[in-house]
């Protein structure tokens, strides 16, 4: 993925606020596989787990969660569709059935980590992995 080149950025005018990682890259766009030098942060690679959907958009899979049970229901997720959502990490304990063990849970809304009611979890983290 690259943020050169026609209508895009040029490396002279790339500051870093347009390098730096954001949230809504999370599991879309790798936050460590980039060129050292002046193209550093312009060129990306996708996450593990990312795909693009029909409009060209980049997605990337959560597991589903219904009253606090982790499902094997795999939704991709755009970074605008995530923000809607409270996402439970990957490593989140859960019991033989799939429920959160803790009653409060680390997880992701609106790009900020804080602590959830595993009630109010939507989805889980499909990997450790999905960075």
């Amino acid at each position: 993925i690259s943020a050169l080149g026609p209508g895009g950025l040029t490396r002279e005018r790339a500051g870093f606020e347009v390098r730096d990682v954001h949230p809504t890259h999370y599991g879309r766009v790798c936050p460590i596989e980039t060129p050292e030098g002046p193209n550093i942060g312009l060129i990306n690679s996708l996450s593990v787990y990312a795909q693009t959907n029909e409009y060209g958009f980049l997605e990337t899979p959560y597991r589903r969660v219904r009253d606090g049970v982790v499902t094997d229901e795999i939704n991709y997720l755009s970074a605008i569709e995530e923000g809607n959502f409270v996402i439970a990490q990957a490593n989140s304990n859960l019991d033989d059935e799939g429920r959160f063990v803790e009653d409060l849970v680390t997880c992701r809304s609106k790009g900020e980590s804080s602590l959830f009611s595993r009630d109010q979890v939507d989805y889980m983290d499909v990997s450790t992995q999905q960075v």
